[in-house]
């Protein structure tokens, strides 16, 4: 399994200077793991031209560089690798593009959507949403608290084997201690980390007592 960081940040904003300053604060917040991701970006050259910019930056701060959804773009730019949605390219045409050193991660919202990930072997799952977020538009069924404890309850009933799964999708501090308890692995934010830079440094606080705990 290769090594995954806890935390990943998912860019927000609405604008090229927005989503450059965003990813700034996170990486200087100590972020170590950026996923790219501008839906309404004006284009697909400034799409490419902030994935560029982005991977100096990751490389600068010795930080992990993905791009949501695009293949080609996460292909051309040599990225450390995709997430990709449940409507996007499949897990193994990423693997047959990208090669198999690459990080593919899949959105999952559901657990019989986390058996079809795991069958298709991605390096993670993007499980969510926690809670409603409006960094995301058609935002799928909310899970809460509840839903992550019933969908890793019932992966260690059946024992399924795996890949770590992150939570996403409007996470707040007060959230870690029982994503955590209910076996996630990591945590995927994005507004969180705008609104509180310091919170990285709180994160993995809880991180460290978890496993002191364990």
């Amino acid at each position: 399994m290769k090594n995954l960081y806890r935390i990943q940040y998912i860019s927000d904003g609405i604008t090229f200077v927005d989503q450059e300053n965003n990813i700034k604060k996170a990486l200087d917040s100590g972020i170590t793991w950026i996923q790219l991701r501008w839906k309404n970006a004006d284009g697909k050259l400034a799409l490419y031209q902030l994935a560029e910019k982005t991977k100096r930056l990751c490389e600068e701060y010795k930080a992990v560089f993905i791009v949501n959804d695009t293949l080609t773009l996460a292909q051309h730019l040599d990225a450390d690798g995709v997430h990709l949605g449940l409507q996007d390219e499949s897990v193994r045409q990423a693997r047959k593009l990208l090669g198999p050193l690459k990080i593919i991660g899949g959105t999952a919202n559901s657990y019989s959507d986390v058996l079809q990930r795991v069958i298709e072997k991605c390096d993670y799952i993007g499980l969510g949403p926690m809670r409603f977020t409006k960094t995301k538009a058609n935002l799928s069924p909310i899970l809460g608290i509840s839903g992550f404890q019933m969908i890793m309850e019932k992966l260690k009933k059946e024992k399924i084997n795996h890949p770590p799964i992150y939570a996403i999708g409007g996470i707040e501090e007060t959230d870690i201690q029982n994503l955590l308890s209910a076996g996630i692995y990591g945590i995927a934010i994005s507004s969180l980390v705008q609104k509180k830079p310091y919170i990285i440094s709180n994160i993995n606080q809880h991180y460290e007592q978890h496993l002191k705990n364990c």
